[in-house]
C-alpha cells in the first residue's frame, strides 16, 4: 500500500482541480516557468508566486507546459490581473547548450533532469502563447532570462546581436533585477483598479514607448549624474553596425545600475524604443519595517513552503536534490566580476537575513523526514558576505564603483565577518545539528582579513575539501576579470592549511578556473598551467568561458573592446582555441594531451612537451602520431567532398 504523505501547506494550484478544492473559481495571477515546480525558496518563479500569495492574492502555476499551442496556458483559466511569465532559474539557451555549443545531457531544473521540457528563449515562447491564450490579459516578464536581456545583447548562441526581449515577447511589463518589490506593486496597483498602461513609474521595471516619447528623451538627455535624467542608450542599429557602439552601451547601461543613484535608460529600436525604470530598491534586512509597503528578506523565507517537488512528480529533479537541505543567508554581490551574472541581476547591496530567520528554517529542515543532521551549504551568491556593506549609507548611494572588492578592497566596506561567525556557531549548535558544511565560493580577499572566519570555517565547516575560485593567475586576464591577484588567493590558502592542522583535519582547497575568458591568450593559458603543476593541482572542473548576455565580459568578446576603459582586448573566438585553451588546463589529462600539445606549439613553448620534471606533457608517441595523420588526412579529403 502507497505511503499517504502529509504536506504541511497546500501546494499551488496546478490544475483546475486544485483551484476547486481552495474553493476558487478565478485565479488572481498565473505565474509559468519553464522548471519544474519544486515548493522550495531557491526556486525563483516559485518563491515570487508564494510572496504574492503571501500577500493575499491567489496565484498558480502553469510549469513546463507543452509550448506547442496555447491551450495547456488555458489550463487555469484567465486570470484576473496577469500573467507572470519567467523561463525558469536559468536562461533557456544557457540551460540547453554547452560553451562548444554542444546540447546538454540533462536538465537540472526538470524531472529526471530531461532535456527538451522547454522551448529555446522559453520567455519569448511563453509569452506569446498566454497572449494567444488571453490577448487582454496583461504580461509581465521575469526572471533571469528576461532580466538579463533586456537591453540589446549579444547572444552566443546565435552570435548575433538580439533587439530587447520585450519586442519579440510582446509583453506588456519587463521585471529586471530581483523581483519582489517590483511584482508586489504591480500586482497592488492593478489590484487597485489601475491599467497596466498606466504602470509606468515602477522601479526595476521596462516597457515599450512610442517615437514621439523616445524623441522628446534624446532631445533632452542626461549629461551628468546628478541630472537624473534619462540616459540615451547607443540603438539597436548602432550597436548592431558598430561595435563600438556596443561597447559604449554596455559601460553606460553598467554606471547605471546602483539603485541609490541610478538613472533611467532608454534604447531606440527602429521606430520604438524600450524605457528603463531605475533598479528597484534593495529588499530590507531581516524583518524590515513590518509594515505592508515593505519587503524584507525574512518575509520571503518565512514563507509557506514544503521544501519538496510537487507530488505530480515521480522522478528526482537533479536541482533541488542539490539545494534540498541548504539555507541561503543573504543575496547579492559586491564583487563585480565581469564573466558573472550575480550582480546584474541580484545587485551590489548585501540583503542579509535576520540570525532568527535562519534558525527557523533550520528547525523546519530538521522535520523533514529525509534530514540526517547535514546542512550542505549555509551561504548564498558568496560564502562570506553576510551581513558585509559600505559604512555610510550616504556614500553608498552616491558611489558609481561597479565594485567594491576591486582594484583593491574599498576603505569603506565593512568586512567584519563577526555576525557570520556568530551565526554558523549558533547554526551548527542547533539540536539535531550534526554538520554544517560550506559549499558556496568564499571570496578569499575578503576572508584573509578575518583569521576568526577562517579558523571557524576550517574547524567545523568544511567536509575534506573546500571550493574557492581564483579563476586565473595572469594579471591581465585577472584585471579584466575583476579578480584579485593569485598573490590573495596564496595566502589564504596558507592560512587555510595551517588552521585545518591547527583543527587537526587532512583537509584541501578545491580552486576553479575559467579558460578562454576576455583578455586570456594561450601564453597566460600556459602560465596557469604551470602555476598548476607546481602547486600540485589537478582541476578536474574547469569553466570554459560562456557570455552569457549583457555581461561585460560578455561584451569584450563581442565587441573586442574593454568596456569600462575602451581598449581593445583580445578574446578567443573560436570553438577550437577555446578547446586549447582548456585542454592546457587539464594537461594532466592523457586525453587532452594532443590539444595540450598543439597549443604549446602554438605558444611556441614546444620546450614543455617532453619527459622531462618541467614538461607539461609528454612528446607524441608513434601510434598516436600515425593516428593524428590519419584524422588529418580524412579532414582533408572531406574538406574536398564538401
Amino acid at each position: 500500500m502507497a505511503t499517504l504523505i502529509r504536506y504541511a501547506h497546500p501546494f499551488l494550484p496546478v490544475t483546475r482541480a486544485d483551484m476547486k478544492a481552495r474553493g476558487w473559481e478565478q485565479l488572481d495571477i498565473i505565474i509559468v516557468t519553464g522548471d519544474a515546480y519544486v515548493d522550495h525558496p531557491a526556486f525563483g518563479p516559485v518563491l515570487i508566486a508564494r510572496f504574492l500569495e503571501g500577500r493575499g492574492f491567489k496565484v498558480g502555476i502553469i510549469t513546463q507546459p507543452d509550448w506547442h499551442s496555447a491551450e495547456p496556458f488555458k489550463e487555469l483559466g484567465k486570470p484576473r490581473l496577469f500573467f507572470g511569465v519567467a523561463a525558469g532559474n536559468l536562461d533557456s539557451m544557457l540551460n540547453r547548450l554547452t560553451a562548444q555549443k554542444k546540447n546538454r545531457s540533462e536538465d537540472q531544473y526538470s524531472p529526471g533532469g530531461r532535456t527538451n521540457a522547454r522551448p529555446d528563449r522559453a520567455t519569448i515562447v511563453y509569452a506569446q502563447r498566454c497572449r494567444e491564450a488571453y490577448p487582454d490579459v496583461p504580461i509581465v516578464l521575469g526572471g533571469i532570462e528576461a532580466s538579463l536581456r533586456r537591453i540589446a545583447h549579444y547572444d552566443y548562441w546565435s552570435d548575433k546581436v538580439r533587439r530587447a526581449i520585450l519586442f519579440d515577447a510582446k509583453a506588456d511589463l519587463l521585471v529586471f533585477g530581483m523581483g519582489e518589490r517590483p511584482i508586489w506593486e504591480i500586482a497592488d496597483r492593478l489590484d487597485r483598479g489601475e491599467r497596466v498602461e498606466d504602470l509606468r513609474d515602477v522601479r526595476g521595471t521596462a516597457y515599450l514607448i512610442n517615437d514621439e516619447t523616445m524623441k522628446a528623451h534624446e532631445a533632452d538627455p542626461a549629461r551628468r549624474a546628478a541630472d537624473q535624467k534619462t540616459v540615451v542608450l547607443p540603438s539597436y542599429e548602432e550597436v548592431v553596425a558598430d561595435k563600438e557602439a556596443f561597447a559604449r552601451m554596455s559601460r553606460d547601461f553598467q554606471m547605471e545600475t546602483n539603485p541609490g543613484n541610478g538613472r533611467p535608460l532608454a534604447q531606440r529600436h527602429g521606430n520604438r524604443a524600450v524605457y528603463f525604470n531605475p533598479p528597484a530598491l534593495p529588499l530590507e534586512d531581516g524583518a524590515g519595517r513590518g509594515d505592508s509597503a515593505s519587503v524584507a528578506m525574512d518575509e520571503l523565507y518565512d514563507l509557506k513552503f514544503n521544501r519538496v517537488p510537487h507530488p505530480m512528480y515521480r522522478e528526482p529533479i537533479p536541482a533541488y536534490e542539490t539545494v534540498k537541505h541548504s539555507v541561503v543567508l543573504m543575496r547579492g554581490c559586491f564583487g563585480g566580476c565581469t564573466f558573472c551574472s550575480i550582480t546584474e541581476h541580484e545587485g551590489r547591496v548585501i540583503q542579509s537575513r535576520s540570525a532568527e530567520s535562519v534558525l527557523r528554517e533550520v528547525r523546519a529542515l530538521r522535520r523533514m523526514g529525509d534530514f540526517r543532521g547535514t546542512l550542505t551549504d549555509l551561504g548564498g551568491p558568496t560564502a562570506n558576505m553576510y551581513k558585509l556593506k559600505c559604512k555610510s549609507e550616504d556614500i553608498e548611494k552616491r558611489c558609481r564603483k561597479l565594485s567594491c572588492v576591486h582594484p583593491g578592497v574599498c576603505e569603506n566596506l565593512d568586512t567584519d565577518h563577526g555576525p557570520l561567525i556568530d551565526l554558523m556557531k549558533q547554526v551548527r549548535q542547533e539540536e539535531g545539528i550534526k554538520h554544517v558544511f560550506i559549499a558556496s565560493g568564499v571570496r578569499y580577499d575578503l576572508a584573509e582579513r578575518s583569521p576568526e572566519y577562517v579558523k571557524e570555517l576550517a574547524a567545523h565547516h568544511v567536509g575534506g575539501q573546500l571550493s574557492v575560485a581564483p579563476e586565473h593567475v595572469s594579471k591581465r586576464v585577472l584585471e579584466k576579470m575583476k579578480k584579485p591577484g593569485i598573490e590573495s588567493f596564496e595566502r589564504f590558502q596558507t592560512m587555510f592549511a595551517c588552521a585545518s592542522e591547527e583543527a587537526g583535519k587532512e583537509q584541501y582547497d578545491i580552486p576553479y578556473f575559467i579558460s578562454g575568458h576576455p583578455g586570456s591568450e594561450l601564453k597566460d593559458m600556459v602560465e596557469l598551467a604551470l602555476w598548476l603543476k607546481q602547486n600540485g593541482k589537478r582541476p578536474r572542473q574547469v569553466q570554459d568561458f560562456i557570455p552569457t548576455p549583457m555581461s561585460v565580459a560578455t561584451a569584450m568578446y563581442y565587441s573586442g573592446l574593454d568596456p569600462l576603459k575602451m581598449e581593445p582586448v583580445y578574446t578567443a573566438r573560436g570553438l577550437r582555441e577555446k578547446k586549447l585553451q582548456k585542454a592546457l588546463l587539464l594537461y594532466w589529462n592523457p586525453e587532452q594531451w594532443p590539444l595540450a600539445r598543439e597549443a604549446l606549439i602554438q605558444a611556441g613553448r614546444e620546450d614543455l612537451i617532453g619527459r622531462g620534471p618541467h614538461a607539461l606533457v609528454p612528446p607524441e608517441t608513434s601510434t598516436e602520431a600515425s593516428r593524428r595523420k590519419l584524422t588529418e588526412a580524412r579532414d582533408r579529403q572531406d574538406r574536398r567532398a564538401r
